[in-house]
């Protein structure tokens, strides 16, 4: 098949379905390389409260360029739902320690040929390092990566978000059982624990786990090893520059870039935290993340805000 009909072809994604360890089972789809030798496999992390099907056409535009791509969603979330959903106490911190170690133990018996790589969005690029084998990464591309600390909010919309999600969402989730964020199109519903731990969230992250569990947190964030490309969006609410800076601060053992994009990079008036996954970058972002994907080479050096390791 030439590239053209490779890149104008439809791939479909297969379902599949991951058990973790303690017998949870999540819902997701594995998207094939349309040739028989891959670039390399991706495993894409979405946001909070971000079904797995929003990054579906990312995934069809990376397998058409060579990759094997995983979608999947967190436990609560969409596929990996369960029937009852009050009262459900997943948190966080389980969709790194379980979810994603059981997708990427799933991703390394699956893989066929070049390096293993995580793209992830929001929560999803602070994720990876809660896992126990995070260190089988070879690469990283985070996008608003960060952990919703309310201090490093925008500030021009601090009050509202503080509202929003540390008043609003912490009494919704009491009267209801868990966040019903459909009902107040806001995001997905979210289990009570993950609800909880975004609204008492504090200035660091392991302030969440018991305290003889948060020095093995910190050495497993510092155990990844693998060069990281943080893109934050100056019209970002929510992964700003300070916030994106505290996540890379985590990953003290891997190379770390972090660029700041802007709106009129593309063209654009306004992308926000989620815009860049919309399949209106296709030509843009999307084709700017393959430098990083193919060839680990930063495709805005000149954006550049900061670097690490």
């Amino acid at each position: 098949m030439s590239d053209e009909a490779i890149l104008s072809s439809t791939i479909s994604g297969q379902p599949i379905s991951i058990r973790c360890e303690d017998g949870v089972v999540l819902g997701g789809h594995l998207w094939r390389a349309a040739r028989s030798a891959p670039v390399g496999s991706v495993i894409i992390n979405p946001a909070t409260g971000v079904l797995a099907r929003y990054y579906h056409r990312y995934a069809q535009f990376l397998a058409r360029r060579g990759f094997d791509v995983l979608t999947y969603d967190y436990r609560g979330i969409g596929q990996s739902r369960p029937q009852q959903l009050r009262g459900c106490h997943y948190r966080w911190r389980e969709w790194g320690e379980r979810d994603f170690e059981a997708v990427l133990q799933f991703m390394v018996k699956h893989r066929r040929d070049g390096p293993l790589m995580v793209v992830g969005h929001s929560i999803g690029g602070f994720l990876p390092g809660l896992a126990a084998s995070a260190g089988m990464i070879d690469r990283m591309l985070t996008v608003g990566a960060q952990y919703a600390w309310w201090g490093e909010y925008a500030p021009r919309r601090r009050l509202r978000l503080f509202v929003k999600w540390h008043i609003v969402m912490p009494t919704m989730t009491a009267f209801y059982g868990y966040f019903p964020g459909r009902r107040l199109g806001w995001l997905e519903d979210l289990p009570r624990g993950v609800a909880n731990e975004w609204s008492f969230r504090g200035r660091r992250f392991e302030s969440s786990h018991p305290k003889g569990e948060r020095k093995e947190v910190l050495r497993r964030m510092a155990a990844v090893t693998a060069p990281i490309l943080a893109v934050a969006v100056c019209d970002d609410e929510l992964g700003t520059v300070p916030a994106v800076r505290r996540t890379l601060d985590y990953y003290t053992g891997a190379q770390r870039t972090a660029v700041l994009l802007t709106p009129s990079d593309f063209g654009r008036d306004t992308i926000g935290h989620f815009g860049l996954f919309h399949d209106s970058h296709t030509a843009g972002f999307w084709t700017d993340t393959l430098s990083w994907l193919q060839e680990e080479r930063n495709p805005w050096p000149a954006s550049s805000v900061n670097s690490g390791g």
